[in-house]
């Protein structure tokens, strides 16, 4: 029996049971018939009601919402926007003292997708409405170009921001703006970010590299406030390094100088930087002269800056004391090179003496006495044939001969045929001041405890104490004249090396440089100054006596009272300067 025909019976026993076909119906049947007809029917009722005030109380609510909506101020917020198109704020950057190098600041810029824009006349159209004074055709045409991202407008305000989230236009979004405060001043400590806010060079790169990179990557960080990243560097005594090098390059005639301030007993970086540089709020039109890092990325022959390490491996050796000469009466002829003096005495050097007039015929003999396998080891112990570890990206290694000779020896004892950092150089001769220890170089603060943990010994005490006393004397009767500030004790020495140009030595251009440390009778600082190519100096000359000593001259006297360093006068410190 078919589906239809089962309802087709179903109704006819229904009708019957009713009474048809002229039969009498049974009463109590046909009553609680139509009882059960009038319970559903009232049942039925019940439930359209409670489903009508059910859409009426949701519609009621809807309307209430909407009402809410229309009549409150439109919210003007700094940041808000998709999480793909709104990079994660970056923390601040901050000097030792607090002071801010770096920030997001709440301003966001306009940039375009042309690949997800649907309509470029619409969307010039909308955002005209809020920008009026865009350039429409500038516009149009960035967003029918083939590029994948166009900046539209920098630094736009709160209200703006707003207003063009509310015209929902496809491919356009925002992005907050890093902010460098001090300019150049720190450019090449700090590096700058790209247009996705994230670190490409110097301290910001580095902080990206800890993994806030990957984090941003994965989605996992947020437009809120991170904890800020403090660095070592002074911002103060930063200015004035930069200032001085500024200076210099621009007085000497150079074509780039640079300096750098290192607390000898910890490895922190007071300050660094080095010229030409760039403003990183705007890194672009930098160049690639701007972007070089010269302090750390630069690898230069130091000249007689070597002539430190030299020494230093003899007194070391236990092979030379200060008390030993050595005859540097002729000039020593080897491999068919001639190796002379700059201002010759042409006598017996003492060790000091040798020091004092930059000596290369003494300096060379010295490495002789020493040996090529130990002036190799040497160099390599005190960190000058490795590259060095610190947090800056920016960081080159040294060159050296692939194989060392006995020439090779000769010429690295007095700073030709080994290239090496500026910073390098400094972190080197603050081991020879500090005791005797080496400690790895850091832009982020660190205590003496903690750098004591990093350090390694690499020369004996005493040599340490006979190299203090090499710098000092060097300071008040030597090349180092020019570097020396009344009350604060400077020692060091001068390097004027001949430039290296198209592989040979060019007589009439120098790389000057001077290692400094100070107060010298108990170092806590040690300066590192260079200037390439000098035309001219004080006193008229070029070498680095004339040029680098006095940017020494002039970052000590200003930036020393601000590092706490007080100056003392007279033989034994106690007498006072006193103005009326």
């Amino acid at each position: 029996m078919s589906f239809l025909s089962r309802i087709m019976v179903l109704k006819s026993k229904a009708h019957f049971s009713a009474g048809g076909n002229n039969r009498p119906a049974d009463s109590g049947l046909n009553v609680a018939f139509e009882g059960t007809r009038k319970k559903s029917a009232s049942r039925a009722k019940s439930r359209v009601a409670i489903i009508i005030a059910s859409f009426g109380l949701v519609y009621a609510v809807i309307g209430g919402r909407l009402v809410q909506y229309g009549l409150a101020q439109p919210e003007t917020v700094s940041s808000i926007g998709r999480a793909d198109s709104l990079m994660a704020s970056r923390p601040d950057i901050l000097d030792r003292n607090g002071e801010v190098l770096a920030t997001d600041i709440r301003t966001v810029s306009l940039y375009a997708e042309p690949h997800k824009i649907v309509d470029a006349d619409e969307a010039v159209e909308r955002l005209a409405t809020v920008l009026p004074d865009l350039n429409a055709r500038e516009i149009y045409n960035k967003l029918k170009s083939n590029s994948r991202f166009q900046w539209l407008r920098r630094q736009l305000t709160p209200k703006q921001q707003s207003e063009i989230l509310a015209l929902g236009i496809p491919g356009i979004g925002f992005r907050p703006r890093r902010f460098y405060p001090g300019g150049p001043t720190a450019a090449h400590i700090l590096g700058h970010v790209n247009i996705d806010n994230r670190g490409v060079a110097g301290m910001e790169r580095y902080i990206d590299e800890q993994g806030l990179a990957d984090l941003a990557a994965i989605g996992m960080t947020s437009d809120a406030k991170l904890e800020p990243v403090r660095l070592s560097i002074d911002v103060r005594v930063q200015n004035i390094v930069r200032d001085v090098i500024d200076a210099g390059m621009k007085n000497y005639q150079a074509i780039a100088a640079g300096a750098v301030v290192l607390d000898v007993h910890t490895g922190e970086v007071l300050a660094m930087a080095s010229v030409p540089d760039y403003d990183p709020n705007r890194p672009a039109e930098g160049a690639e002269e701007g972007w070089m890092n010269r302090m750390s990325n630069g690898t230069f022959e130091m000249g007689s800056t070597f002539k430190t390490f030299t020494i230093a491996m003899g007194l070391d050796s236990g092979k030379v004391t200060l008390n030993d000469s050595f005859d540097a009466t002729a000039p020593i002829r080897i491999g068919g090179f001639t190796i002379k003096d700059f201002h010759g005495k042409r006598r017996v050097l003492t060790v000091p003496e040798i020091f004092q007039y930059s000596s290369n015929i003494g300096t060379a003999k010295i490495a002789d006495l020493i040996g090529i396998p130990g002036h190799k080891e040497f160099l390599t112990r005190i960190g000058l044939l490795t590259r060095l570890p610190t947090e800056l990206p920016e960081v080159k290694a040294p060159s050296q001969p692939r194989e060392w000779k006995k020439i090779n020896s000769i010429t690295i004892s007095f700073g030709h045929g080994v290239s090496t950092t500026p910073l390098q150089t400094a972190v080197a001769g603050a081991a020879l001041v500090n005791g005797g220890k080496l400690i790895p170089p850091t832009f982020l603060p660190r205590s003496e405890e903690a750098a004591s943990e990093l350090a390694s010994a690499v020369v004996k005490k005493s040599t340490s104490e006979d190299m203090r006393y090499l710098l000092r004397w060097n300071g008040i009767a030597g090349s180092g004249k020019r570097a020396l500030v009344p009350g604060f004790n400077v020692g060091g020495k001068t390097g004027t090396a001949d430039k290296v140009v198209n592989g040979r030595y060019a007589s009439d251009l120098n790389f000057n440089a001077f290692l400094a440390a100070f107060p010298i009778d108990d170092p806590k600082y040690m300066v590192l100054t260079f200037i390439d190519a000098p035309k001219t100096g004080e006193g008229g000359g070029r070498t680095a006596g004339s040029n680098a000593a006095p940017m020494v001259r002039d970052i000590i006297s200003r930036s020393a009272p601000l590092l706490g360093v007080e100056p003392k006068f007279g033989e034994d410190g106690s007498a006072l300067l006193v103005s009326y």
